[in-house]
């Protein structure tokens, strides 16, 4: 699927007024000026939800996590302790240790990190995911719609971790070995101060992408009673 079909049919399901998604991805050369980033680097997010895409790399990421999540450096010594003892996300730094092993994350083959909204990229070519910024009531479709094509209980899941590990880390080990979960996140405090208040992540791996743009005419998303109620509600 070409990605002006793409959105064209989207836009049929979720209304002209839905947020267009992000589609994320590594490159060997940036797409946007670097620009450094402090803290989370969600802020720039901001950016390329409004258009304007945005390339990150080692040297622009100023959050240790951020740069652990991405690909670009091994964990820092002071992330368990940092998570556990003040952020108070986990009970012991070595349950955060354990569980940063057990998500089998690879460091980056490429130097950038792209975001691009989706209408100003110009193919999917590169991508890991595809993140939607999504209220309840988009989730409720974007679930439904991960859900019509499979019985999976892991189809849709929601795993502890910040911002950019549910939205970056998770999609890219999963799109790696062409798996199917898509994932609900930005539950993260830390994150939250970027995010609208009442939205949450919904990402979904490249490899998991491609099958469902093939199953969303076909979905409740068009033509069902329960559904246009929906979306007459997110037109409003």
């Amino acid at each position: 699927m070409e990605i002006q079909e793409f959105i064209q049919n989207y836009q049929k399901a979720f209304g002209g007024k839905a947020p267009l998604p992000l589609l994320f991805g590594y490159s060997d050369e940036p797409v946007a000026d670097p620009q450094k980033v402090g803290g989370c680097f969600f802020k720039r997010l901001l950016d390329a939800r409004e258009g304007e895409p945005v390339s990150l790399s080692a040297e622009t990421i100023g959050c240790g996590g951020g740069k652990l999540y991405t690909g670009f450096s091994d964990m820092p010594e002071r992330v368990p302790g940092f998570v556990s003892l003040k952020e108070k996300y986990k009970k012991t730094p070595e349950m955060v240790a354990d569980y940063v092993q057990s998500l089998g994350m690879e460091m980056a083959e490429k130097p950038y990190l792209n975001f691009v909204r989706i209408d100003k990229a110009d193919s999917f070519d590169g991508t890991e995911g595809v993140m939607f910024y999504a209220t309840p009531d988009m989730l409720s479709g974007l679930c439904g719609w991960a859900f019509y094509d499979s019985n999976e209980p892991d189809a849709v899941v929601s795993l502890f971790g910040s911002g950019c590990s549910t939205v970056v880390s998770m999609t890219v080990v999963e799109n790696a070995r062409q798996g199917h979960r898509c994932f609900l996140g930005l539950f993260d405090p830390s994150v939250r101060p970027w995010v609208g208040k009442n939205e949450l992540g919904f990402t979904i791996p490249f490899s998991r992408f491609v099958p469902m743009t093939q199953t969303m005419k076909n979905c409740f998303l068009f033509g069902s009673h329960a559904w246009e109620k929906m979306k007459k509600r997110l037109e409003e």
